[in-house]
């Protein structure tokens, strides 16, 4: 499984050199306020890749700070309930 795992990752690399290779024509983008930023075309996609990846990373961060307040909040809850149910009643003998 680990040579599979690297031989994905390494045609996935491979993918992105050539596409780095092709892509190197520079391009201007127009700003607010009149700014202009001229960049090959490779450094543009990615740099808004990884900004779109970052943004979609933290919109995550509350989801994942609220399910783990409520995991705890359910172990503290299982903790507290746990002595009371290990020993199990037995019913009266007749």
């Amino acid at each position: 499984m680990t040579i599979l795992t690297w031989a994905i990752r390494l045609v996935i690399f491979f993918f992105l050199v050539v596409f780095a290779v092709q892509n190197t024509a520079p391009v201007t983008l127009n700003l607010l306020l009149d700014q202009v930023w001229q960049a090959p075309l490779v450094i543009v996609l990615l740099t808004f890749f990884a900004a779109g990846a970052v943004l979609g990373a933290l919109s995550l961060l509350g989801v994942l700070y609220r399910q783990r307040r409520e995991i705890s909040r359910l172990r503290q809850q299982l903790a507290s309930k746990a002595p009371q149910e290990s020993m199990p009643e037995l019913p009266p003998v007749s």
